[in-house]
């Protein structure tokens, strides 16, 4: 068995007692709670079986609406906007930050099923860049390469060695790499953003899964606090992170690419499972995401959507269920 260390960054805070670092096995980050299971022989299993929803999917024509324009760049409240999938703007105290932006096809190939609401020349004066691991749908080389372009005093701030493949696109990047329950260096003291722990994995090609961390972030802003969950299962996360945090305002779940179990059960949520992590967490308003831009599942691309309105609907959300539409300016 291959000796197991424990790794972060040792110039940053570790807000959990007795919180060794992360487990790292073979050059491979692990969770101390689930092991990885997205094999091979899932995948094959996936592709083999019958979609059952293959005539409700083939039929969805439903659609994320998007509002075209970048109005929500050049007003000055705090505000969120959803650029579709994982992908948020959000101005907080006069920070600008983008959190994992993707603003085309998935590596170029992938297609997209909601436009951007405004032209990714717009994005300028970005303070930071929040990325929650390094799969190709929330990391994306050419958007970054993109945003730093445009934006070269802007720091990116993720997950351990994240920053530096994305140093590997971006000349004189400047980044800080996180583990789990560690809080960022930031120079602003109204502003406090730490990387917290999620069950997923993380990678590029077959070869190097999990030799990039992955993860959520807590966002503090004088007392608003925001909540990116990234890519999860359901787990045991959400319930610790609620009492670390224990007010949480706003937290973005996602809600798609959850079909079939047997392949998508340990890595995202369902609209069922998204609510039972907003409860677990306590938190007041929940905003859905990870779903309607890109089809990376055998649910049909409306079905979160619907799902949350019904649950909406039966009173089975302990709080106020925020749907946004694409560029839709979400003021706090």
């Amino acid at each position: 068995m291959a000796e197991i260390k424990h790794i972060n960054n040792p110039e940053l805070k570790t807000i959990l007692p007795d919180w060794k670092g992360n487990p790292v096995g073979s050059g491979r980050f692990i969770d101390p709670h689930k092991r990885f299971g997205g094999t091979f022989k899932k995948f094959l299993q996936w592709k083999s079986n019958k979609n059952e929803k293959a005539e409700a999917k083939k039929n969805d024509k439903w659609r994320l609406t998007v509002r075209k324009g970048n109005e929500f760049l050049k007003q000055e409240s705090d505000c969120i906007v959803w650029l579709g999938h994982a992908s948020f703007f959000l101005q907080l105290k006069g920070k600008r930050i983008l959190i994992d932006p993707v603003f085309g096809r998935i590596s170029g190939i992938v297609p997209r099923y909601s436009e951007l609401p405004c032209a990714v020349e717009d994005f300028t004066n970005i303070d930071y860049v929040l990325l929650s691991h390094a799969h190709r749908d929330h990391c994306d080389k050419t958007s970054l390469r993109k945003i730093f372009a445009q934006n070269k005093s802007a720091t990116l701030l993720t997950s351990l060695n994240t920053g530096k493949l994305v140093s590997g696109w971006v000349d004189e990047l400047r980044f800080q790499e996180a583990g789990w329950y560690q809080q960022f260096d930031l120079k602003e003291e109204n502003l406090r953003i730490t990387f917290l722990p999620t069950q997923h994995w993380s990678n590029r090609y077959m070869h190097d899964i999990n030799r990039t961390l992955y993860g959520s972030f807590m966002i503090e802003a004088d007392g608003l606090n925001i909540f990116f969950n990234g890519d999860s299962g359901y787990c045991s996360y959400p319930k610790q992170i609620g009492e670390l945090f224990p007010n949480i305002d706003i937290a973005m779940i996602g809600v798609g690419a959850y079909h079939p179990p047997v392949m998508m059960k340990d890595v995202h949520t369902n609209p069922y499972e998204a609510v039972q992590i907003f409860h677990d967490l306590k938190a007041k308003t929940f905003v859905p995401m990870h779903y309607g831009t890109f089809d990376l599942a055998d649910e049909p691309l409306g079905e979160p959507y619907r799902v949350l309105k019904q649950l909406e609907e039966e009173k089975k959300i302990n709080g106020e269920l925020k749907l946004l539409e694409v560029g839709e300016i979400f003021l706090l």
